[in-house]
């Protein structure tokens, strides 16, 4: 495996904006922890997605109701964005209370080194937006405002973090409703815009109506509906997609993998354990440990012992 070369949070931060730019699609999946982030970046990926939802399960074992707040956040982003040269594009809820709350959360966040954020409109306590029933939003001038605060809370004039104005208002009051909020998110400094979607029948006219009718980049939650997730990233321009999020892919996988290793495990079936799990050397390869040995090597210290990758 080729060792990725750092990049710096300024560089994740144009490279992700150069992309929106030159009307590329930007896939992200989504992933909650450094070992997701090693597993996807030698595919041919832009970005990688931090959900609040994985966030939640992954440090709290809770399920996606509010209770991750800014300082787990930021920490656990820091330590992410420092282990991957992919741009990540990460939930911020709602910015976590008032609009003196949103200033801190964007500066937090933007101090953390990630590339993009996305504020929501739902009230407070918040329920992930896939969750059945509709999700309770504030009123259309206090969302925009809120969008409005956290572009100015920004403190790297250079290459500032990016904000994406996100809005869950179409199950409550309609796509059109969601649709005026997105291009007012716009209008007040947001670089692009997310509308949450469930799956339905109409859900890819809805995403082309969003596209046409909202001047800027549009982000979609691909993990919604298998019709999304079968979409090539060359057919997204067509569809009115830019940026496509799969939050729920790290979190599915790992659930579903150990759930069946665990029952090989217990029914017996250690050759089905191993042929389905990584072997020492792939996860060595991953972490990329042989890195860390030449760095040693660098700097006159010789590992004091093999590494998997060496092991024969």
């Amino acid at each position: 495996m080729t060792t990725p070369q750092p990049i710096s949070n300024t560089g994740k931060r144009q490279a992700l904006r150069a992309l929106l730019a030159q009307k590329q699609a930007v896939m992200a999946p989504g992933v909650y922890d450094g070992f997701g982030l090693r597993l996807i970046e030698p595919f041919n990926v832009q970005a990688a997605y931090i959900s609040g939802n994985a966030v939640s399960a992954c440090l709290l074992g809770e399920p996606d109701v509010g209770l991750v707040d800014l300082t787990l956040l930021a920490d656990h982003l820091g330590r992410l964005n420092q282990c991957s040269t992919l741009p990540l594009i990460c939930d911020a809820d709602t910015g976590y209370g008032s609009v003196v709350n949103i200033r801190r959360t964007v500066r937090a966040l933007e101090a953390s080194g990630i590339a993009a954020i996305h504020i929501e409109d739902q009230l407070t306590p918040k329920r992930c937006a896939q969750l059945p029933g509709a999700r309770a939003v504030l009123a259309h001038a206090e969302a925009v405002k809120r969008i409005e605060a956290a572009c100015a809370a920004r403190q790297d004039s250079h290459s500032p973090l990016m904000i994406i104005g996100r809005t869950d208002a179409a199950g409550m009051h309609g796509l059109q409703a969601a649709i005026s909020r997105a291009r007012d998110f716009v209008s007040a400094g947001a670089e692009a815009v997310f509308i949450e979607l469930k799956s339905s029948p109409e859900l890819l006219e809805q995403i082309e109506k969003i596209a046409e009718h909202v001047n800027a980049p549009c982000m979609v939650n691909m993990s919604v509906d298998p019709r999304l997730q079968a979409l090539s990233p060359m057919d997204w321009a067509r569809s009115g997609i830019s940026i496509g999020i799969y939050p729920a892919l790290a979190r599915a996988s790992f659930g579903h993998a150990l759930q069946a290793n665990m029952r090989r495990l217990l029914g017996g079936d250690v050759q089905g354990l191993l042929d389905n799990s990584l072997d020492a050397h792939a996860y060595a390869q991953a972490l990329n440990l042989s890195e860390v040995e030449d760095w040693e090597r660098r700097f006159g210290v010789e590992p004091p012992d093999a590494s998997p990758l060496q092991k024969p």
